[in-house]
């Protein structure tokens, strides 16, 4: 388990103490996971968790239950890229150490959100990047749904330039279904990001380090053991540094 929670880690123990019933996530005996990676304890994989030094940074703006879910991937950003900050959204409100987030002059926020529904002259496609302002990604976890409301329902995002993203290939996250080959995960998001950002060898390892949660989470549910020295093991293995 990580010797200190992270952004994510931290929302999640706010978002549980203020729950009126328990969140039961299937899975382990009585539903027991390990704190640090979510996992069922025989598949944890606390033990390969990588962390990456990066200028850029990212900030989750994560729908109610996000934080709960064990099939989250905000989770394996925040594990990999020491400057990630997690906020709850809500209409009516709005954390006030986001707003100080927002307009700390050493980032450059981006929100990250398909150009087709902005502004044409709100949309970038390219990341500045300086030694004054270090670019800051604002990601909406969230279901496509709850996303684009939270991206019209969030007046203080209206003033930052929108990063649409043009990847290329098709999402490999295979934990929840999506009827479209062309929604990425959370974590894959970011790797473009942070691709984007020059911060190549962030981008793969987090890449990597999705496929070793998803090989583990999968394995968990079929009541497979995981395969350490199989493909996802070796990808993660190879990017270290």
């Amino acid at each position: 388990m990580p010797s200190s929670p992270h952004a994510v880690s931290r929302l999640r123990a706010a978002r549980l103490a203020r729950s009126a019933k328990p969140f039961m996530a299937r899975g382990g005996i009585k539903g027991e996971r390990c704190e640090g990676c979510r996992l069922v304890p025989s598949h944890c994989m606390c033990e390969v968790r990588p962390q990456v030094a990066t200028q850029a940074g990212v900030c989750l703006l994560m729908a109610d239950i996000e934080p709960l879910k064990p099939s989250n991937t905000g989770w394996l950003i925040a594990d990999v890229v020491q400057d990630t900050f997690a906020f709850s959204w809500a209409r009516t409100e709005v954390d006030p150490d986001l707003l100080v987030l927002l307009r700390d002059p050493q980032w450059q926020p981006y929100v990250v959100f398909p150009g087709d529904f902005v502004e044409t002259e709100r949309v970038v496609q390219r990341v500045q990047t300086s030694a004054a302002k270090k670019p800051l990604f604002i990601v909406l976890d969230a279901t496509w749904p709850e996303a684009r409301k939270m991206f019209r329902k969030s007046p203080y995002l209206d003033a930052l330039p929108v990063l649409s993203l043009q990847p290329e290939q098709i999402s490999q996250y295979r934990l929840r279904r999506s009827r479209r080959d062309d929604h990425f995960c959370t974590s894959e998001v970011a790797a473009l990001c942070l691709d984007l950002a020059g911060e190549t060898h962030a981008a793969h390892t987090l890449e990597a380090y999705l496929s070793v949660y998803t090989h583990h989470y999968l394995q968990a549910k079929h009541q497979l053991p995981p395969d350490w020295d199989g493909q996802a093991h070796a990808g993660l293995k190879a990017l270290r540094v």
